[in-house]
């Protein structure tokens, strides 16, 4: 099919087009820490860097970093077209990750990142590594999933 647009023009729209995150795998996400009762979350906090999850007791930002967007190590596939845009866009978000993980430090925040694929293991994300670090903090136990 071909574009009614010209390049020009479509880039100028799809640059109005803004993101909100990936909205199925943060749900994937809620539904593990309900599954293992983990409460105390919040999402669509202001923080620095829009975390997907926050923690506020535990000062504890999550973030689920897609493995495209993000060029994960494992599962990237470079795109065939227009390969120096997207090595680009991946290299800009891995360059704002840090800054962002930089500044959310900086106010005290613990940052925990984990990859989209965790989330479609059968398993799910390594819930213990997570709660690990998440009570590493402050050494306090999360309620009763600490203990499972």
């Amino acid at each position: 099919m071909v574009d009614i647009w010209s390049r020009r023009k479509r880039s100028e729209v799809m640059a109005l087009v803004r993101s909100r995150g990936n909205k199925a795998t943060e749900l994937a996400l809620a539904r593990i820490f309900r599954r293992h009762r983990i409460s105390g979350w919040r999402r669509n906090q202001a923080l620095v860097g829009k975390p997907d999850f926050i923690f506020r007791k535990l000062a504890v930002a999550l973030f689920v970093d897609g493995c495209f967007w993000h060029g994960c190590p494992r599962c990237y596939r470079r795109p065939k077209s227009n390969q120096r845009f997207w090595d680009a866009k991946v290299i800009q978000n891995r360059n704002r990750d840090r800054n962002v993980n930089r500044e959310l430090r900086k106010l005290g925040w613990k940052v925990i990142r984990i990859w989209e694929h965790d989330l479609k293991k059968p398993q799910g994300p390594r819930i213990k590594e997570i709660l690990e670090q998440m009570n590493s903090k402050k050494g306090r136990p999360l309620g009763r999933a600490a203990n499972r």
